[in-house]
């Protein structure tokens, strides 16, 4: 990747929101596109601390289940066709297996991460110095915010949460840095702490998420941004099943979310499920152990 000298767009402006997708077309057909993405080995994955209402340092972890699973997940990606790169872990940092809350990467510019609680602060220091050796640009940000935990691309916008870690003023960097309009969603249930856990992005056009876990506001802009996207139950987003990375066909998936795999199925898309009951134990699942490098919007 090369830096690029073009001025991000957006700059000095408040967030926009775009207009409302069109609603998919019954009987669309799925396209896969490949992917680069990026994840961190859990060599050190441990519960240490509790910094969301999953994590118990009373219950313990199977480190070696968690790597067991993980390699499926990574062999998953590769058996799609899509490229993996590696993170190297880091001794100290048993949260550095949820990649993808390290940055916020479009094209050969990225927003890095500035966490909220201390337990994670060094990470981010990892993500950018591994993301510049690999061409990309990355604005260390003023504001908290965790990268595609709560920053998420949906074709040529970014679907940007807030409510428990990232700050509104991080959707306006992430709007000058990466040169893309933001939508600002405010979540309000603890246990989707993170954008990634209570929406999941499935192509360009279509999302799927949990109503109940945003405010008023929040669900009547994805009703009328999405009209027919996948409003997913609360049992099931409880298994983390938003907590999902799509190639624009295929939807890898926990393995526990059967009916949200069926209702996707319904809608054309190939379900994958991949066990991380493990890395569960931390809030984590698929998406959250996956950062996309993602290609520039044309």
């Amino acid at each position: 990747m090369t830096q690029t000298s073009a001025e991000p767009a957006g700059v000095g402006t408040p967030p926009v929101v775009p207009a409302p997708r069109p609603a998919p077309i019954a009987g669309t057909v799925r396209v896969a596109r490949r992917r680069r993405y990026v994840m961190c080995r859990p060599e050190h994955f441990a519960v240490r601390y509790a910094i969301n209402p999953w994590m118990d340092v009373d219950v313990p972890v199977d480190r070696a289940l968690a790597l067991r699973q993980w390699e499926e997940l990574r062999r998953t990606y590769v058996s799609l066709g899509h490229e993996v790169l590696l993170l190297p872990p880091e001794p100290g940092l048993p949260d550095m297996v949820f990649a993808a809350n390290g940055a916020v990467v479009v094209g050969d510019r990225a927003l890095g991460a500035r966490f909220a609680h201390a337990e994670r602060a060094a990470e981010a220091g990892h993500h950018r110095a591994w993301l510049s050796a690999h061409g990309v640009a990355v604005e260390t940000p003023e504001h908290v915010g965790e990268g595609e935990g709560d920053l998420l691309v949906v074709g040529r916008t970014l679907l940007a949460g807030t409510g428990f870690r990232t700050a509104p003023a991080a959707h306006e960097e992430a709007a000058r840095t990466l040169g893309l309009p933001v939508v600002p969603l405010r979540l309000v249930d603890p246990r989707y702490y993170h954008l990634d856990t209570a929406l999941a992005v499935l192509g360009d056009d279509d999302v799927a998420y949990l109503p109940e876990a945003f405010d008023a506001e929040g669900v009547a802009t994805l009703r009328r941004l999405f009209p027919d996207a996948l409003e997913v139950a609360a049992d099931e987003a409880a298994l983390l099943a938003l907590n999902a990375v799509s190639d624009g066909r295929h939807v890898v998936l926990p393995a526990a979310a059967v009916r949200t795999a069926d209702a996707l199925a319904a809608r054309g898309y190939s379900p994958v499920p991949v066990d991380l009951s493990e890395l569960l134990k931390a809030g984590g699942s698929v998406k959250c152990c996956t950062l996309e490098l993602h290609a520039r919007p044309a």
